[in-house]
């Protein structure tokens, strides 16, 4: 248990003893649907991911347990990771492209109408 003022990982692993790399739950903290759905649709689209899915374990925790489960002998944390660089990847792009056309808007709103 965490005392007071030390923060909490942001992310933990669960393992059972003895258990296959290749089958991880994660749990996430202060996450929500939001990033577990996005993440689940980004690992899933990989092709040596058998299962990805995640629950809320309480609609008053904000925590997420996240499985995967891959084939090959791959370990859980690599679609993980890729997951989680891609879903990066998307945002940032999203974000650039949004940033660019607010600008286009302002340098049309700047032009003088004829």
């Amino acid at each position: 248990m965490a005392v007071e003022g030390e923060k909490k990982p942001v992310l933990e692993m669960v393992q059972a003893d003895g258990g296959d790399e290749g089958c991880v739950t994660f749990v996430l903290h202060d996450e929500d649907h939001t990033l577990g759905n996005s993440l689940r649709y980004m690992i899933m689209k990989t092709v040596d991911v058998d299962f990805c899915g995640y629950t809320i374990t309480h609609p008053s925790e904000s925590k997420i347990n996240f499985r995967i489960q891959t084939r090959g002998g791959i370990p859980a944390t690599e679609p993980l990771r890729r997951g989680l660089n891609d879903l990066t990847d998307v945002c940032q792009h999203v974000l650039n492209t949004f940033q660019a056309r607010v600008n286009e808007f302002k340098e049309r709103q700047e032009q003088p109408m004829e």
